[in-house]
């Protein structure tokens, strides 16, 4: 696959596309088998699926529940605009990379539309449907998440519309959530989903550096390393798996290769709580906290974490003891830690290194 990113999300014109017809002059149009299939397989794949087409709203969605596809479909953007805004929307909305979306119409002017506002979506004739899952930018590695992904990103919008509705300050909404994060040791089962994080992670990634699944097999043999998968809920649903840590402890300083989690629960406190977690362990074993740190054009968000969560540039003896700075393009940030109180707004399971730990909210 080269540098051929993996498509997150797939955008659909609907005439002559998704379904055959031209609604404003049948109303009957229909969906064909082999178009189904696409959209089924897709979402077992965890690739959302949305809608930007020129149609009244009212009918084109009630022809999308009729022929049943209603419900495979995230932010539907239907109304007589550009299509190239409607896109816009729903990439913006999903904080995915231009360049993750797809866009498929009949018309060659739609999708030049597009391409002149949106050059890093990629853009697909309508011709060409049947076989996107056959190309390579359609096959993500598949794990137990994928096929809840959709689900997942539909409680999110159920999570957003609670919050635009509650009176209060974002931290009390957050403790109405219920929510509980689990912070677990990774087994072999779960190297798929480790590896799929590491590549699907972009704005909450400290250093964009792609995991293989071999490479993490490695980690799990070595008594030096910790992997560690961390999982997501609350009462509107699972999160699904949403972050991972990769830990190498040595006796004065613990070393964090990697620090990654999903962009869906940066407003829920996810990267805050993990590093307080790993601070707090930290120095309650005695042992300094180095971070590694690469800029990308992605991941400035991460950065601010790491500077909030009391990380610096400062030059400790137990940073050059162990040789890890300077590599490749990699910064080491690096704090004194002192133990950290526990969270307000969630319940975290997580072993202490040693052992369980339970801390933070109680239900």
């Amino acid at each position: 696959m080269g540098d051929l990113k993996t498509v997150k999300c797939v955008v659909w014109d609907l005439d002559n596309t998704l379904w055959q017809g031209t609604l404003v002059e049948d109303p009957e149009v229909v969906l064909v088998e082999r178009i189904r299939s696409v959209v089924e397989t897709l979402d077992a794949r965890g690739i959302l699926q949305s809608v930007a087409s020129k149609n009244d709203h009212e009918p084109a969605w009630a022809a999308l529940e009729r022929l049943g596809l209603g419900e495979y479909l995230v932010l539907p953007q239907i109304s007589w605009g550009p299509k190239s805004t409607a896109v816009r929307v729903i990439a913006d909305r999903l904080n995915f990379a231009y360049d993750t979306v797809a866009f498929v119409d009949d018309l060659p002017n739609e999708r030049a539309e597009v391409a002149f506002h949106l050059p890093d979506v990629r853009c697909y004739p309508a011709a060409d449907a049947p076989g996107l899952p056959d190309r390579p930018e359609f096959q993500p590695t598949i794990t137990v998440d994928s096929r809840r992904r959709r689900a997942m990103y539909q409680a999110g919008f159920h999570r957003e519309r609670a919050r635009e509705t509650f009176a209060g300050t974002d931290e009390d909404f957050l403790r109405t959530l219920d929510i509980r994060m689990s912070i677990v040791q990774a087994t072999e089962d779960q190297l798929a989903r480790v590896e799929e994080l590491t590549l699907r992670t972009s704005q909450m990634n400290a250093t964009g550096v792609h995991y293989s699944a071999e490479t993490l097999r490695g980690f799990l043999d070595d008594p030096g390393h910790e992997v560690f998968v961390i999982s997501m809920s609350d009462r509107f649903g699972s999160h699904g798996a949403i972050g991972v840590v990769l830990l190498h402890r040595h006796r004065e300083v613990w070393h964090l290769k990697l620090l990654a989690t999903s962009c869906r629960v940066v407003s829920l406190g996810a990267g805050a709580t993990l590093l307080r977690w790993l601070i707090d362990r930290s120095a309650r074993a005695g042992a300094h906290l180095a971070a590694d740190f690469r800029r990308t054009d992605r991941n400035r968000m991460m950065e601010v974490a790491y500077r909030f969560a009391g990380l610096t540039d400062e030059d400790c003896a137990c940073v050059r003891a162990i040789g890890i700075a300077g590599r490749d393009g990699i910064e080491v940030l690096h704090i004194r830690p002192a133990p950290q109180p526990a969270p307000t707004t969630m319940t975290v399971e997580a072993p202490g290194l040693g052992g369980p730990v339970v801390s933070g909210a109680t239900p």
